[in-house]
């Protein structure tokens, strides 16, 4: 049997960040994988307090979406890159930004991260992805592992658009 070549995703990232969205880490992103084509509404982060100690108080989450289409397996290149735009950002070796990319596809969303799990799928240059939320009956499903923001109505009600979208962009491409 041929392999074929994979279908073109959605690239996203879940933002959190202490001080909004600098125009340093949009103009960066942006050179990397196009116009950023969707800034969500944001939302106070108080799912875990995991990150205070690194970012300081009033952590907020949105998500950003581009609408240039990648292939799946480019999704430990993003994060590389990723890791190092935090990096670059941080003030005093701590970070201001977190950038988390995932990919959305019609019947999932994957995220990217550097702990291994159990549930979790090596990816190459160390890192790995996990699928987060699934989608069955027009609506997403979720895991054990899904982040408590992830299950959330709201994030969820935000990433069924960008589904809707990439849907829409994929229909465009084909």
């Amino acid at each position: 049997m041929i392999a074929k070549p994979y279908d073109k995703v959605m690239l996203f990232m879940g933002v959190l960040s202490v001080r909004g969205f600098p125009d340093s880490v949009r103009s960066r992103l942006e050179s990397l994988y196009g116009p950023i084509s969707v800034i969500t509404p944001s939302i106070p982060f108080d799912f875990t307090d995991y990150y205070v100690p690194e970012m300081g108080e009033g952590i907020e989450r949105f998500f950003i979406a581009f609408d240039n289409l990648i292939p799946p397996d480019s999704l430990a290149d993003v994060k590389t890159a990723t890791d190092a735009l935090e990096l670059e950002e941080a003030e005093e070796g701590r970070r201001k930004i977190n950038l988390d990319p995932g990919l959305i596809t019609e019947g999932n969303v994957i995220l990217a991260t550097t702990k291994n799990r159990s549930h979790r799928i090596a990816i190459g240059r160390s890192l790995y992805a996990e699928v987060t939320l699934i989608y069955h009956s027009h609506g997403f499903e979720t895991f054990p592992w899904t982040y408590a923001d992830y299950r959330s109505e709201r994030v969820q009600n935000e990433l069924l658009a960008l589904r809707k979208r990439y849907l829409s962009l994929r229909k465009l491409t084909k």
